[in-house]
């Protein structure tokens, strides 16, 4: 159990950090896709950012060591 909530802040900072990075790529392409989905990626960002954020914040709370 001890492991599970560091693996949880893992997958939310990768999650973060894919959506960042597929947004930014969207970006630089352009096109109608970026049009169609630019906001969509940017709110799953700050959603995901949140989660590692909170995830974090939960962590230091509980005082878990590794």
């Amino acid at each position: 159990m001890s492991g599970f909530l560091p693996a949880l802040i893992i997958i939310a900072l990768l999650a973060t950090l894919g959506v960042l990075f597929f947004g930014i790529i969207t970006m630089a392409r352009g096109g109608e896709f970026n049009a169609r989905h630019s906001n969509k990626l940017m709110r799953a960002r700050v959603i995901c950012q949140f989660l590692a954020v909170a995830l974090i914040a939960i962590f230091m709370l509980l005082g878990f060591k590794s």
